[in-house]
């Protein structure tokens, strides 16, 4: 598993590759660094997100999941909504106006999760942050 680092909202944490989903991870790693705004979910429960609108990253479904858990960073291919990166800091159950998704998980933080709630809460009430994510 490979190592990335993720800034946002004036916090670093450091995520891993998820080995269940290769091709998203290959796909995701010829972008960085990745720099765009994240922003708090609109259907979810506590996540932000990235919208993508028609971006398209070049991969189907692989270790998809509705539910992702505090740290996980899913990435939704698109299809019934917009394509997105997702990132869970607290319950969450990914949705759309058009029902229930599901996304790639790829990225899994390990370290700086005991700051997630703040960053969460910092993008929900203060309003888009930029996000970095960089190779280490």
């Amino acid at each position: 598993m490979k190592r990335i680092r993720m800034t946002a909202g004036g916090y670093t944490f450091i995520a891993e590759t998820h080995p269940d989903a290769p091709l998203t991870v290959a796909a995701f790693e010829k972008l960085l660094p990745y720099k765009q705004k994240l922003i708090h979910v609109r259907w979810s429960g506590e996540g932000c997100w990235i919208p993508l609108g028609d971006f398209r990253l070049g991969v189907d479904f692989e270790n998809h999941t509705s539910h992702p858990s505090k740290g996980d960073i899913l990435f939704y291919p698109g299809g019934y909504s917009e394509t997105e990166i997702i990132l869970a800091y607290g319950p969450c159950s990914f949705s759309s106006r058009m029902g229930q998704l599901a996304g790639n998980h790829f990225l899994t933080l390990v370290e700086g999760k005991e700051h997630l709630q703040a960053l969460g809460k910092k993008v929900l009430w203060e309003g888009a942050q930029d996000v970095l994510f960089e190779a280490i």
